[in-house]
Parts: structure tokens; C-alpha cells; sequence
């Protein structure tokens, strides 16, 4: 990513509502669906700053694990000294059958080879093991956003159903989420590609507005999973071997 998608996220990430009402969301779900033993081991891929890792640390003991120095310097600050740099698919360093849960949120995007990078996190769960997996939804959305960010790619459910069967793993939970907003999302990206200003737009907005979406986002926590969600910003899906 660009340095200053980093920049921002040090800066937002404990109070833009995307990344605030996405924790929600994701604690939710995991509390729900996943059953992780007390003693659980859990590895999130692409940790960046590391704001995810105290709402995991919930269901259990987390490691880290972030590519760019400044981020992971930051989030192990934050955390502690179990952040490594292991890149995928490979992982080095990242011992097989470890982990009784992965996260790998708003990253597989990011990898060239996102087949490869779901074949080497399988390898890493415990018997049982479940990865939970974010991705941006809807190549129609792509936008300055994405190319700041480095993304390869926005999926459809049938594109990332291809890329999980592919790997050899199976989807227990495949949703959209991030749907209740997602009108207001798609007319403001359609529009800025018709003005021609497309931007990363990961700007932090007024205080009322951001205590808005935040709410509204968070809704979908006691919906997500019990429902089906009509079309959303992106996916969820919680993915186990076959």
C-alpha cells in the first residue's frame, strides 16, 4: 500500500467508523459462529497497526504478522513483541498446524497468488481450524481507493467461491456485509468516476456524519450470519478445510 493509506490507518483506526463498526461486526461473528477452545491460538495475516488484535484477543492468545516496518513497529507497540513479517503464501517462519484460527481481514486482495495464500494459511490451522476471511466486494467499485491500496482485485461471491474451492477449503459462512451503507457507496463511487475524481477516499468525516455510518454499520453485528445481507461494500466468509 502507499505510505499514506499507512499513515491514515495509524491515524483513524480507533475512530473512523468503517474500521470501529467493522470490529463490532467481526467480534460478533466470531462469537457466534466459530467455537474456539479457551486456550485458542489466533494469527492475524496483514495485521497492519495491529487495531484488530485486542478485539481477537478476546477468544484467545494472537499473534501478529505485517509486512510494512513502520506498521508493524506500531502495532507492536500496541500489543507486544508477537508481530513477525512473514509474507504470503509462503509464511516462512510460521509453523503448520499452529493456530486454531486465522484472520485474514481486508488482505487477500493484495496477493497476487490468493489460491496460493489460502493453501498456505490452511496448512497453519490446527485440526478444526477456521480462517476468517474479509475481502472488498464488486469489481464496479474499484476505484482510486483500491489503486492506493495495491489491490489485485475485488471479488464476487462466485470469484472468491473459485479462489476457496481452488485452495481445497469450503465456506461455512459466505456474506455480504457492509450492506446497509453500501447504496450510498456505490452512487458516491459511480459519481466520482463520472466527474473523473476518484481518490483513496479514506478520509475521516465530520464528527455527526462519522457517529452516523458508525452506527449504522454496527447495526448489521446482530444481523450478520443470522440473515442473509442484500449486496454490501464487502465480504465475510469463515472457511474451513474440506
Amino acid at each position: 500500500m502507499d505510505r499514506s493509506i499507512y499513515d491514515a490507518m495509524a491515524a483513524q483506526d480507533s475512530v473512523h467508523w468503517w474500521y470501529v463498526a467493522r470490529r463490532d461486526v467481526l467480534h460478533d461473528l466470531i462469537a457466534r459462529y466459530i467455537p474456539l477452545p479457551t486456550d485458542a491460538r489466533i494469527l492475524e495475516i496483514g495485521c497492519g497497526t495491529g487495531h484488530n488484535l485486542a478485539m481477537l484477543a478476546k477468544f484467545g492468545t494472537v499473534e501478529g504478522s505485517e509486512l510494512d516496518p513502520a506498521s508493524r513497529a506500531m502495532a507492536i507497540e500496541r500489543f507486544g513483541p508477537v508481530i513477525g513479517d512473514a509474507r504470503l503464501p509462503e509464511l516462512d517462519g510460521i509453523a503448520d498446524g499452529r493456530y486454531d484460527m486465522v484472520a485474514l481481514l481486508d488482505v487477500l486482495e493484495h496477493v497476487g497468488d490468493d489460491v496460493a495464500a489460502l493453501k498456505g494459511i490452511a496448512r497453519r490451522l490446527k485440526p478444526g481450524g477456521k480462517i476468517l476471511l474479509t475481502v472488498p466486494q464488486y469489481p464496479f467499485m474499484w476505484s482510486g481507493h483500491d489503486v492506493a491500496n495495491h489491490h489485485f482485485r475485488r471479488y464476487t461471491k462466485k470469484t472468491l467461491e473459485a479462489a476457496i474451492a481452488a485452495s481445497g477449503l469450503r465456506h461455512e459462512k459466505l456474506t455480504s456485509f457492509n450492506s446497509l451503507l453500501f447504496p450510498l457507496a456505490a452512487a458516491s463511487r459511480v459519481a466520482a468516476k463520472i466527474r473523473g475524481r476518484e481518490g483513496s477516499d479514506d478520509t475521516l468525516p465530520p464528527a455527526p456524519v462519522n457517529g452516523l455510518f458508525r452506527t449504522i454499520f454496527g447495526l448489521e453485528r446482530h444481523l450478520i450470519g443470522r440473515i442473509p445481507l442484500p449486496p454490501g461494500i464487502s465480504l465475510a466468509a469463515i472457511l474451513s478445510p474440506r
